[in-house]
C-alpha cells in the first residue's frame, strides 16, 4: 500500500487507543474505548476493524499462551507500529488544520 494510510473513525479511536495502552489486549482496549468515548463497543466491531488495521500494516498483533482462566484461549496482544503512529499524526495534523478558525462556531450550538 502506498502513499498514506487513511483511518475511518473507528480506525483512529483504535489505533489511537492501542498506542495510549501498553501491551494491549481486546478487553482491555474495548474497555478503554468506552470509558474514553462513552460509546458501547462490540467484541465483533473491535476485531474486525484490529484486522483491517493490521492489513494495512499499522498495527502488529501477537497472541499469548493459552490459559484455563480464559478457556483455553489465547490473548492477542496488539502493538503500534511506526507506520501506524505516523498515520495518526498525519491525521491529527489534518484535522487541526480542518478545524482552524471555526472553533468559534461550536459556541453558536
Amino acid at each position: 500500500m502506498g502513499g498514506r494510510a487513511t483511518l475511518g473513525e473507528f480506525e483512529h479511536l483504535v489505533l489511537a487507543t492501542a498506542l495510549r495502552v501498553k501491551d494491549a489486549y481486546g478487553a482491555e482496549l474495548i474497555r478503554e474505548l468506552e470509558a474514553r468515548t462513552g460509546r458501547k463497543v462490540q467484541g465483533g466491531a473491535l476485531y474486525v476493524t484490529l484486522d483491517r488495521l493490521e492489513a494495512k500494516g499499522l498495527i502488529e498483533s501477537r497472541l499469548d499462551d493459552p490459559t484455563e482462566q480464559r478457556a483455553g484461549r489465547p490473548k492477542r496482544f496488539i502493538d503500534v507500529t511506526p507506520r501506524g503512529v505516523r498515520a495518526l499524526a498525519e491525521q491529527r495534523e489534518a484535522f487541526l488544520r480542518a478545524w482552524q478558525g471555526i472553533e468559534h462556531r461550536l459556541d453558536q450550538a
